[in-house]
């Protein structure tokens, strides 16, 4: 059984987007999508730098149109998203995160057009929210998982995403983040910072569920297609009513990507394919899905390896 999953902020690098937009029809869906956002999608994706597209309200709309992209060339060159993944056929879609609204338009909750505008309204307001208080995110790698929670409960941070795999992203205040830096959990080998401007997933990101809440009333959801697992609890989800009430409410709760792990388990998961910027969900797959058959999406040149994962496992 294959599922298919789309990563979180953080995953973006300058240039990802470039060698996409190759691809036949590729550069004028993008300009569409830019226009109905109100982004230059095609210049961020190609020609900015890495502190242009570290910008939260750039990097999520990013983030989904790659994720859009790059499964509509897998499924054939379908016109979108869900049409692409009805030819794929996985077992199960999910996001990380922002990724959840890439998983939204997999599973036909949204249309390809919907996803991105919303997503656009939510990086903004996440800025917004972000800029009020100094704030940002650490990875935590290695430890046994409840003395790190402890640590950081210590600490006052949130364990914003609890990804399993031995990491559990820690989010809170500049100082707060120093002192996690100076004072790590026991067994912890590593903490890294994260590529991303503010303290998702925690109270910080109040007044961003509030905004978003809004801009979602104006959508009319359709029941996914596909099953949809949640951040939230790694339950399915299957209305669509259900997904878009998950999707406002996830911006401060904390990502439980170790329990979609474990849904993806009981769903009998064989493979498991990231879409474009692919890498980090497959990563954590290696070592919490022992014998599940990875690929990433990073350039076009995966299509193929990716078709054959399909064929064998959709």
């Amino acid at each position: 059984m294959l599922v298919l999953v789309a990563p979180g902020q953080g995953a973006q690098t300058p240039g990802f987007l470039t060698e996409w937009l190759d691809l036949p029809g590729a550069a004028d869906r993008v300009a569409a999508w830019s226009d109905a956002i109100g982004l230059d999608l095609a210049h961020y994706g190609t020609e900015a730098d890495a502190d242009a597209i570290r910008d939260t309200a750039v990097a999520q709309p990013l983030l989904v149109a790659a994720g859009l992209l790059s499964v509509s060339a897998l499924g054939a060159g379908a016109d979108d998203a869900a049409s692409a993944v009805a030819r794929i056929a996985p077992g199960a879609v999910a996001g990380h995160s922002v990724g959840e609204f890439t998983a939204a338009a997999f599973a036909g909750v949204l249309d390809d057009t919907a996803a991105l505008g919303l997503v656009r309204r939510r990086g903004l307001a996440m800025a917004d929210a972000a800029a009020i208080t100094e704030t940002g995110m650490a990875a935590l790698l290695g430890g046994d998982p409840d003395v790190t929670l402890a640590h950081l409960e210590k600490l006052r941070l949130t364990p914003a995403n609890i990804n399993g795999a031995g990491q559990i992203v820690a989010a809170g205040t500049k100082e707060q983040l120093a002192a996690l830096e100076a004072d790590k959990p026991e067994g912890v080998r590593r903490v890294v910072a994260l590529k991303v401007a503010g303290a998702f997933h925690t109270h910080h990101m109040g007044p961003a569920v509030d905004t978003l809440a809004k801009a979602a009333e104006e959508l009319t959801p359709g029941d996914p297609k596909a099953v949809y697992v949640s951040n939230k609890d790694g339950a399915a989800v299957a209305t669509g009513a259900g997904v878009l009430e998950r999707l406002v409410g996830q911006v401060a709760n904390p990502v439980r990507w170790d329990l979609c792990m474990e849904t993806f388990k009981e769903l009998g998961v064989t493979a498991l394919i990231e879409v474009c910027p692919g890498g980090t969900l497959t990563g954590l797959a290696k070592r919490a899905l022992p014998g599940v058959t990875t690929l990433a999406l990073k350039t076009p040149a995966d299509l193929e390896a990716a078709r054959a994962l399909v064929a064998e496992h959709a």
